[in-house]
C-alpha cells in the first residue's frame, strides 16, 4: 500500500490475515482494540473473541472461518486489526441480508462465501476499524475491499460499526444501512425511582406494578466475579439452551465458551439469577463495559410472570444506575422494550457488493428501507413511556 500523510514517506504497509486470535498476542491485539482513551468493549477484546475461537463455536465448522485482518509496517509491526470472518451463511449477524443471498443466486451469481466485519453473534455497536489514526483506518478498508475483489468474493459487510466508523466506511463508497435498536440511556439517575419519575403516572404504576408480580415469590441474586461458581454456570447454561432452541433452533455457543468467560472475564460479568422455593429457575447474563452494561441472553427454566421483564430489563437499569454507566443495551429486536424505558435508536451496518450492478440495485433498496426505518424510529419514540413535553 502507498504511504500516506500519517507516516513518513519511507513507510509502507501491508496487511495480512490471521486464521485465529491465537496467532495474535493478547497484548498487541488489546492495545488496539481497548487503547487508553477509548471506552472499554469487552466485545472486542482478545479474551472474548479469542474464547469463541477456542471452544469451537466460531469455526469452519459453524460457517464462521476467522481471518482476522493485521495491519503492519515494514519492521512488523502492528498499526491496526480488524476483525474479519469468513461466512457460509447470515445466521448469528443480527443484520438480515438473505433476501440478497435469494436475489443475487437466482440471478446466477455465488453470494457465499461472503466476507464479515463483525462481533459473532453480537449485536452490539463498536470499534470495527481497530487502528489510531484516519489513514491507517482507511488502509484497513481499502485492504478489505482489496481482498474482497481478489478472492471474488461477492461482498464484504461491517455490522454495527461506531459512528466514526460508519463515517469512514461511507466516505471510502460503502453502502450504509440503518436499523434500530432500544437502548436505555441514564440520565444521571440516582435510583430506579428516579428513572420513574421521568415516565407518565401511568406507566410508572404499571412498572411498579410488573415489578412486584416478578419478584413475588422469587429471590434474585446478582453474581460476578468470584461470586460465580461452575454450578450457577450450569443453570444459565441450561436456560440459554432453552432458549435458543425456541428461538433458532440450536443454541450458537456451546458450555466451554461460557467456562472460558468465566476463567477470562468473571469480572466483566454479571449473570443475574432467579431462584424460587430454593431453587434457581431462571438467568440473565450482561456483560459490563467502561459506559454500558450490555444485556446478552437469557433463559428459563420454569415460567413466572413478568420475570424475563425483570431480569433483562429492570435489574439491568438498576445495574446500570448503581455503577453509573450511560446506558443499557440489551440486544436486537423487542419492541416489549419500549415500554419499560428502553427508547428506539438508530443502529448502523456498511456493505461492500463487488458487482457493480447488484451494488446499484441494492443501494437503490437501501435508499427506500432508510427512511421508513427512521420514520418508525421516530412513531416508537412517541409511543414511549416518558412525559412528553
Amino acid at each position: 500500500m502507498p504511504a500516506d500523510d500519517d507516516r513518513s514517506p519511507d513507510e509502507t504497509l501491508s496487511l495480512r490475515a490471521t486464521t485465529g486470535l491465537a496467532e495474535v498476542s493478547r497484548e498487541d491485539w488489546d492495545r488496539l482494540a481497548n487503547p487508553p482513551g477509548e471506552a472499554y468493549d469487552p466485545f472486542l477484546s482478545w479474551d472474548f473473541l479469542e474464547a469463541l475461537e477456542a471452544s469451537g463455536s466460531v469455526s469452519d465448522e459453524t460457517g464462521w472461518s476467522p481471518r482476522h485482518l493485521l495491519l503492519e509496517n515494514g519492521n512488523g509491526d502492528l498499526l491496526g486489526v480488524m476483525p474479519f470472518y469468513i461466512k457460509s451463511h447470515s445466521m448469528g449477524e443480527y443484520v438480515f441480508d438473505q433476501g440478497w443471498a435469494d436475489a443475487y443466486e437466482r440471478a446466477g451469481g455465488q453470494y457465499y462465501p461472503k466476507f464479515l466485519t463483525a462481533v459473532p453473534f453480537t449485536p452490539v455497536t463498536g470499534r470495527r476499524l481497530l487502528a489510531p489514526t484516519p489513514a491507517l483506518r482507511q488502509a484497513l478498508i481499502m485492504g478489505a475491499v482489496d481482498l474482497t475483489r481478489r478472492n471474488q468474493a461477492s461482498s464484504w459487510h461491517i455490522t454495527f460499526p461506531a459512528l466514526q466508523d460508519a463515517q469512514d466506511l461511507g466516505d471510502m463508497g460503502l453502502l450504509q444501512r440503518i436499523d434500530r435498536q432500544f437502548i436505555w440511556s441514564n440520565r444521571g439517575y440516582g435510583s430506579y425511582d428516579d428513572f420513574l419519575g421521568d415516565l407518565s403516572s401511568r406507566k410508572r404504576k404499571g412498572l411498579r406494578k410488573e415489578r412486584r408480580t416478578a419478584q413475588e415469590g422469587i429471590e434474585i441474586e446478582r453474581l460476578s466475579g468470584a461470586d460465580l461458581q461452575p454450578g450457577h454456570w450450569d443453570v444459565f447454561f441450561a436456560c440459554y439452551q432453552e432458549t435458543g432452541s425456541r428461538k433458532w433452533g440450536f443454541p450458537y455457543l456451546n458450555r466451554a465458551f461460557f467456562d472460558l468467560l468465566h476463567q477470562r472475564m468473571a469480572d466483566q460479568v454479571i449473570l443475574v439469577m432467579a431462584k424460587k422455593e430454593g431453587r434457581y429457575i431462571a438467568s440473565a447474563l450482561n456483560l459490563v463495559g467502561s459506559d454500558a452494561l450490555y444485556g446478552r441472553y437469557w433463559g428459563r427454566l420454569e415460567d413466572h410472570p413478568f420475570l424475563h421483564f425483570e431480569l433483562c430489563y429492570h435489574q439491568a437499569i438498576d445495574i446500570a444506575i448503581e455503577r453509573g454507566l450511560d446506558r443499557v443495551e440489551a440486544g436486537a429486536q423487542g419492541d416489549h422494550k419500549l415500554a419499560r424505558g428502553y427508547r428506539p435508536t438508530a443502529v448502523r451496518s456498511a456493505h461492500f457488493i463487488a458487482n457493480e450492478g447488484f451494488r446499484d440495485a441494492v443501494a437503490e433498496y437501501l435508499n427506500r428501507e432508510r427512511p421508513a426505518v427512521e420514520s418508525d424510529i421516530a412513531f416508537l419514540d412517541e409511543e414511549s413511556p416518558f412525559r412528553h413535553e
